[in-house]
């Protein structure tokens, strides 16, 4: 059986890829009246007023043709169910959005999308944030251009030309069990109450296992073994992608690093249940949208809700 997905992956964009050394094609797919456009705003995506859930708003027409004016570029995302989308980054812009709807963070409400819509918002948002931070070549220090539909910027130096590509950082995350039993931590800018599993970006030079079992020591004094990699999530919040595993403790003693985490506490199998967890908020566990929730749940014997995946 085929497993859900994580939140925010893109399965169902086909890139195109080959399509973007055409700039005649891309003024083409720009410029027709299929085509969609994701505007972002400081990293954050433009959504209805409407009521009930938040519905994105992708522009086309008349409103797309007035805002694309006023962007430095537009960024080619694929195509999805046929249509081109486009990014489109407002920052700054003086344009007619405001009547459309509102910025937020992708964040605020992604867990209430559809797949399909929380992928495409998330690709724009990871694209623009790396546009914004790459303005400069990182080899001479000269303006870049941007080329290749977006996702290349190139250094203007005659004498370097260096090309730069959007980035992702890899980083693992990571169940710690033993026995019945899973450890979950406290990050210092985590909302009161939440507990997450344990994470860090991964170094250079280090395979993803032996991240898992440096950053467990690091931030608990536990060694793991069975490092068993379960799935990954595009996290654009700001630029990575999280590697999710489970991993087993060789013991339940633990000496949490004040310096990585606030607090770690083992869990049991019942305790995480659902009627078992405690009503006044001194323990919750992570955001429905996030890798983490999938690897607890997976470890708790069921899958995560069926809203964000299907």
């Amino acid at each position: 059986m085929q497993r859900p997905r994580n939140p925010y992956s893109s399965a169902e964009i086909d890139r195109a890829s080959h399509e973007r050394e055409n700039e005649e094609r891309m003024i083409e797919l720009a410029s027709s009246g299929a085509a969609r456009f994701v505007p972002i705003d400081t990293e954050r995506n433009l959504v209805s007023k409407g009521g009930g859930n938040p519905e994105p708003v992708f522009l086309q027409g008349m409103m797309a043709r007035a805002v694309v004016g006023a962007a430095d570029h537009q960024i080619f995302l694929g195509y999805v169910d046929g249509t081109p989308y486009f990014a489109v980054d407002v920052s700054g812009k003086d344009t007619p959005l405001a009547e459309m709807g509102e910025f937020v963070d992708l964040r605020q409400f992604g867990a209430l999308l559809f797949a399909k819509e929380g992928s495409i918002l998330a690709y724009a948002r990871g694209m623009t944030y790396w546009h914004k931070r790459h303005r400069y070549c990182g080899v001479c220090g000269a303006s870049t251009k941007v080329t290749r539909a977006g996702h290349v910027r190139m250094c203007t130096n005659e004498s370097c030309k260096t090309e730069h590509f959007p980035r992702t950082d890899p980083a693992v995350i990571m169940l710690v069990h033993h026995g019945d039993k899973c450890l979950l931590g406290r990050g210092k800018q985590f909302p009161k109450g939440m507990h997450s599993t344990l994470a860090g970006f991964v170094e250079p030079g280090e395979s993803f296992e032996d991240a898992v079992a440096r950053e467990v020591y690091e931030e608990v004094k536990v060694k793991v073994h069975d490092v068993t990699y379960r799935s990954s999530q595009p996290w654009p919040f700001p630029a990575s992608v999280m590697i999710g595993f489970h991993a087993e403790a060789e013991s339940l003693d633990f000496e949490v690093n004040l310096d990585e985490l606030a607090s770690a506490r083992w869990m049991s199998r019942e305790e995480l249940r659902p009627e078992n967890l405690p009503k006044d908020g001194s323990f919750f566990m992570p955001r429905r949208d996030s890798i983490a929730r999938r690897l607890i749940e997976e470890w708790l014997g069921h899958e995560a809700g069926p809203s964000i995946s299907g």
